[in-house]
């Protein structure tokens, strides 16, 4: 199994890896579903849609269940 290096501080897009809605739902990652951008601080993803926070998770599930791109 793959070691996964968590996301650093810093600013992201994530992408969900679901290609549908319903997919993102049983994940649980309707919130950030397609995409979300991602502020990664003090040990937290926080995602944000329209500039609102609408979830949050650790940067290591972060970097695991989603497409992640440096901004």
């Amino acid at each position: 199994m793959k070691a996964v290096k968590p996301l650093k501080d810093g600013r992201y897009t994530a992408q969900c890896r679901q290609e549908t809605f319903l997919a993102a739902v049983a994940a649980g990652h309707s919130r950030a579903f397609p995409i979300a951008d991602v502020i990664v601080s003090g040990g937290w993803a926080r995602f944000y849609r329209g500039g609102e926070e609408v979830w949050s998770c650790n940067p290591s599930y972060a970097a695991v269940h989603f497409i992640i791109t440096k901004v």
